[in-house]
C-alpha cells in the first residue's frame, strides 16, 4: 500500500487514485481541493510531512479525499486550534518537518474566529485554507457571518443586515503573517496556495466560492462576479499582506529557549531498566478527586517509560474539578500505542464510591472478562462482573489520599507487569516520596 500511495504521488497527485468528489455539481469545493493538491505537487512535499486538519461541514469531507498525507478531523470551529497543537508539538519538541494545512468553511471560521485570531498573533506554521461560501452549506443554507450585505438565506429570506467579518483585516490586526483572497476559479490558485504552505509562519487564503445549492436562490451572484459580492464594495484580491520579517514560533521559542543537555535530562525519562512490557495493558484507575488518582496514573506511566515501555494517559473528571468522581486511563505497551482507548480493561482499580458510580454509570463493568483484575476497597459493593476480584482495605490502610496509589501497587503487583521496586525511583523526587515509599515497601511486603 504504501508503494501504491508513493506511486500515486510521483504521477502527480495526493488524492486517492479514483476518488469521486461527494461535492455538489458547481459547488467551489471541487476547485479549492485541487488547487490545495496542486500546491503540495509544486512543493513536493513528502506525504509524511504533511498533515491536512479539517473543520466540521462540506468542507469536512476534503480529508478523506486523500491517500497519502496524515489528516485529522476536528469538531466545529476548532481545527486551527488543533492545527497549531500539532505544529506547536512538531516545533518546539520535534524536527519541525511537517506542514499543517487546515481546510476550514465559513462556518467553522465564524465559530473559531478567536483560534485564528490566536495562530495568527503566534505565527505558528499552519496554512488556513478558508472556503468562503457566504453560508453554512451543509445544514440548510443558513447566514454566516461571512454573509454579504443584502444577501438572502434560509434564516435572512428578506436579506442579510448584518455586515461580514472581513477575515482579512481581522487577520492583518492581529499580524498574520501572510494574507491571500482568491477565487475558486483563478488560474494561480494553486500557486498562491503553494506560497501560503511554504511560508515560514501563519498563512490564510481565504477562497471566495459559491454554494450551488443555496447560494444561487434568489440571489443574483454568479462565480465571476464574487469579488463584488458586497453591493458597493470590489474586495481586494491577491496576496494582500506578508509580513517576511515575523519569526516563527517554534524559532522564535527555540532561540528564546534553547535546549541545554542538563535541562533535557532533568525533563525527560531515560529507561534504567531493560524492556519488560511485553503486551499491551490498559488500566482503569477510579476515585474522588481531590484524592490523587490521576497522580497515581502518572506514576505508572512513569514507572512504565522508565522500563522503556510505551504509556499513554487520559484523565476524566466533572467540570467542578474538586470534587466528585476522577478517572484515569493508562495503556501500557511494549510497541507504538496508535489506540489509546481500553475497549476491554486489563485492571481496574475502584478506591471510593464516587469513582465506583462513575464506572458503572460508564459501562465499564459490562466490558470486563474473565481476566480482568478488579482491585478495590473493600466497603464497596461490586456489581456482578466478570473478573478476578481483589479486596482490600484500602483507604484505612492507606488513607483516602492514599488509596488509589495503594490499589495500584497491589495491582502491579499481582500482575507482574512491572518490579515494584522501579516506583521507588520514579517517586524519590516527589515531596511526600517518603510516605509513597513506605506505601510501596508494605504492599512489597503482603503476601
Amino acid at each position: 500500500m504504501i508503494s501504491d500511495r508513493r506511486e500515486n504521488r510521483v504521477q502527480g497527485s495526493y488524492l486517492k487514485v479514483d476518488s469521486r468528489f461527494p461535492f455538489c455539481k458547481g459547488c467551489g469545493h471541487h476547485h479549492i481541493t485541487h488547487a490545495i493538491d496542486e500546491a503540495l505537487v509544486k512543493l513536493n512535499l513528502d506525504p509524511r510531512n504533511v498533515c491536512i486538519t479539517s473543520d466540521i461541514g462540506c468542507v469536512g469531507l476534503v480529508d478523506s479525499l486523500f491517500e497519502s498525507v496524515h489528516t485529522f478531523h476536528t469538531t466545529h470551529g476548532r481545527s486551527t486550534a488543533f492545527a497549531t497543537g500539532v505544529e506547536l508539538a512538531d516545533s518546539v519538541l520535534s524536527d519541525s518537518k511537517l506542514k499543517n494545512v487546515v481546510v476550514i468553511g465559513d462556518g467553522g471560521a465564524m465559530i473559531g474566529l478567536l483560534h485564528l485570531v490566536s495562530a495568527a498573533q503566534l505565527n505558528v506554521d499552519v496554512t488556513v485554507v478558508l472556503y468562503n461560501n457566504f453560508l453554512f452549506g451543509m445544514t440548510g443554507g443558513q447566514n454566516s457571518s461571512f454573509s454579504p450585505m443584502d444577501f438572502i438565506t434560509a434564516t435572512t429570506p428578506r436579506g442579510n443586515i448584518i455586515p461580514p467579518i472581513d477575515i482579512i483585516s481581522v487577520l492583518d490586526g492581529a499580524h498574520g503573517g501572510f494574507l491571500a483572497r482568491k477565487t475558486a476559479t483563478d488560474d494561480d490558485l494553486a500557486e498562491t496556495i503553494a506560497v501560503a504552505i511554504n511560508y515560514p509562519g501563519f498563512a490564510l487564503v481565504e477562497v471566495l466560492e459559491l454554494c450551488t445549492e443555496y447560494a444561487l436562490r434568489g440571489n443574483s451572484i454568479r462565480g465571476n462576479k464574487l469579488a463584488e459580492v458586497s453591493p458597493g464594495k470590489i474586495m481586494e484580491l491577491g496576496v494582500i499582506s506578508r509580513r517576511d520579517e515575523r519569526t516563527d514560533f517554534g524559532v522564535a521559542y527555540r532561540d528564546k529557549f534553547p535546549r541545554r543537555p542538563s535541562e533535557t535530562n532533568s525533563r525527560f525519562i531515560v529507561p534504567s531498566a531493560s524492556k519488560i512490557v511485553n503486551k499491551r495493558t490498559g488500566f482503569i484507575i477510579a476515585g474522588t478527586a481531590g484524592e490523587r488518582v490521576q497522580f497515581s496514573a502518572h506514576m505508572l506511566v512513569q514507572a512504565a517509560v522508565s522500563c522503556g515501555a510505551n504509556a499513554t494517559q487520559k484523565n476524566d473528571n466533572p467540570v467542578t474539578q474538586g470534587s466528585g468522581f476522577s478517572i484515569s486511563e493508562v495503556v501500557l505497551s511494549g510497541e507504538e500505542i496508535y489506540y489509546t482507548g481500553i475497549d476491554t480493561p486489563d485492571v481496574v482499580i475502584v478506591a471510593s464510591y464516587e469513582g465506583l458510580a462513575e464506572l458503572k454509570a460508564q459501562g465499564v463493568f459490562d466490558r470486563t472478562v474473565a481476566g480482568t483484575l478488579i482491585v478495590a476497597d473493600e466497603s464497596l459493593d461490586l456489581p456482578n462482573c466478570e473478573g478476578r476480584f481483589l479486596k482490600i482495605p484500602l483507604r484505612r490502610d492507606y488513607t483516602p489520599a492514599g488509596a488509589a496509589f495503594g490499589g495500584l501497587l497491589a495491582a502491579v503487583k499481582t500482575t507482574g507487569v512491572l518490579p515494584l521496586e522501579i516506583f521507588k525511583e520514579v517517586c524519590a523526587g516527589q515531596k511526600n516520596s517518603a510516605s509513597l515509599i513506605k506505601m510501596i515497601e508494605k504492599v512489597s511486603g503482603l503476601s
